[in-house]
């Protein structure tokens, strides 16, 4: 044997007996991200009432949009007088200039109106500004049959799973995962203080697809493929999955920071699911690849 090739299983052997050694340990790092999300959800609910902050779409209000711009006095009187309004400013693709505003607010058309009109000092009409006002009831119903939509969806891919599989510990660990996926984006899009839309609620529903991908195609190389080793088939599912994953980022990514102009619901659905595949590459390779090894090797497989 050559010294080279007798250095290269050197190697080898060291990088495996560092991941038999402490992959049991690589389960406290997202375990510890996902309890500090829960507890940052769990705060928040006590703090609003509910576990994510909703835009206008989910709770009712007005929405008005207004052609031009709006200059930063005007904005910080604005923000004064009502706490609760919200303003997102638009711009147009081909100059990247400011072409309107957008002001949501809960108040109804009627008392928001009079008084913006008297910061803008102009009236606004048909011509200069577009009024829309969403009832909450309705609101809320419409939010209420997102929500179950997004559980049921969870549940019907837990059952595939299950079938899948047909064994408990690998199916909870892919369960797991993809449930950790969307507890850590959530505790994040609210830290960032987005208040989420009905598009944010597809976004999470999208998001149970990217993550349940990379867990099945680990679980299944580790079940199936007997005729290497556990370490073997981890790494071979490791190189297809985080290809995967960064390939999704690459996507989505350069559309959030460098385009400009697009809806704000687009770009939540970016930032959504940028913060599910980076938490994704956490509970895929760390806390599934580890319960995964951990089961394999109690089971002789």
């Amino acid at each position: 044997m050559s010294e080279q090739q007798s250095k290269t299983n050197d190697s080898t052997l060291v990088n495996k007996n560092w991941y038999d050694k402490y992959y049991k340990f690589l389960l406290i790092i997202p375990i510890i991200l996902l309890i500090l999300s829960l507890y940052y959800l769990t705060q928040n609910y006590y703090k609003i009432g509910d576990f994510i902050q909703k835009d206008i779409t989910l709770t009712g209000g007005t929405s008005i949009t207004i052609q031009g711009n709006l200059d930063i006095n005007a904005e910080n009187e604005l923000k004064n007088k009502f706490p609760d309004i919200y303003i997102r400013k638009l711009t147009d693709l081909r100059t990247q200039q400011i072409s309107s505003f957008i002001i949501e607010t809960p108040l109804k058309p009627e008392d928001i109106k009079p008084e913006l009109e008297k910061i803008l000092n102009y009236k606004l009409n048909e011509k200069n500004s577009n009024i829309e006002f969403t009832g909450s009831s309705l609101s809320e119903n419409f939010y209420k049959q997102l929500i179950t939509a997004l559980i049921i969806s969870f549940i019907l891919m837990s059952l595939v799973v299950f079938f899948l599989f047909r064994t408990f510990i690998p199916s909870i660990a892919v369960i797991f995962a993809a449930l950790s996926d969307i507890i850590m984006a959530l505790a994040l899009v609210n830290f960032l203080g987005i208040k989420i839309s009905a598009a944010g609620v597809a976004a999470f529903l999208m998001l149970i697809g990217y993550s349940v991908d990379t867990d099945i195609l680990l679980t299944t190389r580790a079940l199936k493929r007997r005729e290497i080793s556990i370490n073997q088939r981890i790494y071979s599912a490791f190189k297809t999955g985080i290809l995967m994953t960064i390939t999704a980022l690459i996507a989505v990514i350069p559309i959030f920071f460098i385009i400009s102009g697009i809806p704000d619901s687009f770009r939540q659905i970016f930032i959504i699911l940028t913060i599910g595949l980076v938490a994704d590459i956490f509970n895929t390779w760390l806390t599934n690849a580890s319960i995964i090894k951990w089961y394999c090797e109690a089971k002789k497989i």
